[in-house]
């Protein structure tokens, strides 16, 4: 049990939890997810914590096949600027390890800002927590839980 699945238990909301074994010589966790749950990529989203100028960290949840745009999503965000976090910053604000970070369940809430894409979706699966392990859920289901908000964020 992930502190991911905790909160999605606790809030009562309908999820699936998806376990499959890592493959530490993958090069992206997320593409590697989608192929071995057999789902399409645009399905399975990641998890990116940003810094923005004020040193404020922000999360960006994007589809695995995609690209982040840092000015998409300062722009969200209400800043100027954002720029990928130090690993340190983001383990230590977020309680997770790179490659398992979860919009679900951090150490410290953060701004978070969803693509909209993922509202295609009925369903989409976002990391449970840690490298194997996936969660499914409704995107507004996610956004309620992280005070999240949508918006265009890939490049």
């Amino acid at each position: 049990m992930t502190p991911a699945i905790s909160m999605a238990k606790k809030a009562k909301i309908s999820h699936k939890v998806h376990e499959y074994t890592h493959d530490s010589s993958s090069e992206s966790y997320g593409l590697e997810a989608a192929e071995k749950l057999g789902v399409p990529e645009s399905r399975v989203f990641k998890t990116l914590v940003v810094s923005l100028e004020n040193k404020e960290l922000a999360v960006g949840i994007i589809p695995v096949s995609s690209m982040l745009s840092m000015k998409l999503l300062a722009k969200s965000a209400g800043a100027k600027k954002a720029t990928i976090a130090p690993k340190s910053d983001v383990e230590r604000s977020t309680g997770y390890v790179l490659g398992g970070v979860s919009p679900l369940g951090q150490k410290r809430r953060l701004k978070t800002i969803i693509d909209s894409s993922a509202r295609n979706n009925a369903t989409i699966y976002i990391s449970a927590g840690r490298r194997g392990l996936e969660i499914e859920l409704a995107p507004d289901d996610l956004a309620s839980l992280v005070s999240g908000v949508f918006s265009e964020i890939c490049q």
